[in-house]
């Protein structure tokens, strides 16, 4: 059977373009993904939230935002669908954990298309923890 695919939040994309040191549990995953052939996405919100964090002076990229996120697609990763039904289930997620609109996008995308959310935002890990949606500690 094959596995779920795997949504990576925004900091997941931004540690895996820098190279960064995964957890075990992430990077296993990752490596199964990519020897059976399971997607792994990225949100179109994450390429808004790079945009807004070097707008902010809070991400420092050696490309324009725009080039950047194309590298991390040309690494693999495919872009997840964000669709109405997605946006408007954002709006209606149970609890309080998840107070960031992108979050909020994130996990709504995760729930809709049953993806696996690879993050180490904590608001996300603990609405998954809450059985919300799965995820992945990166």
């Amino acid at each position: 059977m094959k596995a779920r695919p795997i949504l990576l939040d925004t900091c997941a994309v931004i540690w895996l373009q820098a190279g960064s040191v995964f957890r075990p549990e992430s990077e296993a995953a990752l490596q199964e993904a990519q020897e059976i052939g399971t997607q792994v996405l990225v949100s179109p919100i994450t390429a808004w939230e790079i945009g807004l964090l070097v707008s902010r002076g809070r991400l420092i990229l050696s490309l324009p935002p725009s080039n950047w996120f194309e590298q991390v697609l040309d690494l693999g990763v495919d872009l997840a669908p964000l669709t109405p039904d997605i946006l408007i289930a954002s709006s209606q997620l149970p609890g309080p954990l998840l107070r960031d609109p992108a979050d909020r996008i994130i996990a709504a995308t995760a729930r809709a298309m049953g993806y696996r959310l690879m993050t180490r935002d904590r608001p996300l890990l603990d609405f998954a923890a809450s059985g919300q949606v799965a995820a992945i500690a990166c």
